[in-house]
């Protein structure tokens, strides 16, 4: 089927987009598509050629499978490595070896079999009051203190991003300290689980909560909001503190990007895969989106520097991934998501 015969295709009862034909290249994003205006607009700009964009926050392995040979998809952009292994051991992307991509993209953050590519990478971090948290350094572990019982907040335990981090954990010290940890960590709530990264650093303004979980990047988004203001007042009362920065390193989790395995535009889909590895796309999301740049040499933006220097945990991503199951299975163990014990 070609591409002019897209909008004609029925999915789960959704009809997909109308994507032209010629001189386009169709994305599956589970990246929202403000965050990757500036980079794809960028590549339209020196290429001409257009890309098309399909959001969706869930069931993007599934729509692909459901649509067969016939899917519209040449590029998967994701937002973790989750996403990632998801999309590859769902059979839904092809591995691409390119000299172009290779080169810009170091080893340990693209797949050995190239079903998939790290674009960026964001530190899974600890947001701490500027008010009432005195200390300037911490560890994942000292979030099961006792001391910070009732002070902090977080998202909902089973999202991608603490999963990555609490497999991350499990790696590095096993399942049965993970799930100790998890329960101080539980206790230490003062509320369940909720909201979204930014709603953690508005909840530590509002005196809430002294200590939250959340990624880097955001805060870099809170502070340039034009729309809603007062999120850089959110923004202002945290200061970003790097867990683990005198060990093993700060747990970091990667967007990136794979070749749809039916992609019915291949050409251009590796001329946007190649753009997107290249120092001009780093250098975009860096000061776009708040991200650490993988391309070696190229800079994260001022503001990322300014919340301190990172330094990334070594353990391989896959090997985070591997433990992604069992670390969901042991935020329902304990209960994570119920909140603390009244």
């Amino acid at each position: 089927m070609k591409k002019s015969a897209f909008a004609a295709v029925l999915v789960a009862g959704t009809a997909l987009p109308a994507f032209a034909a010629d001189g386009e290249v169709n994305i599956y994003s589970y990246r929202q598509p403000d965050l990757i205006k500036p980079v794809l607009d960028a590549f339209t700009k020196e290429t001409g050629i257009k890309t098309n964009v399909l959001f969706l926050d869930k069931g993007l392995v599934e729509r692909i499978k459901a649509e067969g040979e016939n899917s519209p998809a040449d590029v998967i952009l994701t937002i973790d490595i989750s996403r990632l292994t998801e999309a590859k051991d769902g059979g839904v992307v092809q591995p691409l070896k390119d000299a172009k991509i290779d080169a810009n993209i170091p080893a340990n953050f693209r797949d050995p079999d190239g079903d998939w590519f790290g674009l960026t990478t964001r530190g899974r971090v600890v947001y701490a009051s500027k008010e009432r948290v005195a200390q300037n350094d911490i560890t994942y572990e000292e979030l099961a203190d006792p001391k910070w019982k009732g002070k902090i907040c977080m998202r909902d335990g089973q999202h991608s991003y603490n999963i990555g981090l609490i497999a991350s954990m499990i790696a590095h010290d096993g399942a049965e300290a993970t799930e100790k940890w998890l329960t101080g960590l539980k206790n230490n709530l003062v509320r369940k689980p909720d909201g979204n990264d930014r709603s953690q650093a508005k909840a530590i303004w509002a005196g809430e909560c002294d200590l939250a979980l959340g990624n880097t990047y955001y805060v870099g988004l809170m502070l340039t909001d034009t729309k809603e203001p007062e999120q850089k007042e959110w923004a202002g009362a945290i200061k970003v503190l790097f867990p683990n920065a005198k060990d093993r390193g700060t747990h970091v989790n990667v967007s990136g990007m794979a070749l749809a395995k039916y992609a019915p535009d291949k050409e251009n889909a590796i001329k946007l895969m190649e753009f997107l590895s290249s120092k001009e796309a780093q250098q975009i999301y860096a000061e776009q989106v708040f991200e650490y740049p993988v391309l070696p040499g190229a800079e994260p933006s001022a503001i990322v520097k300014s919340f301190g220097e990172i330094h990334p945990d070594k353990l391989p991503l896959t090997d985070v991934a591997k433990y992604r199951k069992q670390a969901s299975e042991l935020v329902d163990k304990v209960g994570l998501n119920d909140g603390p014990a009244k």
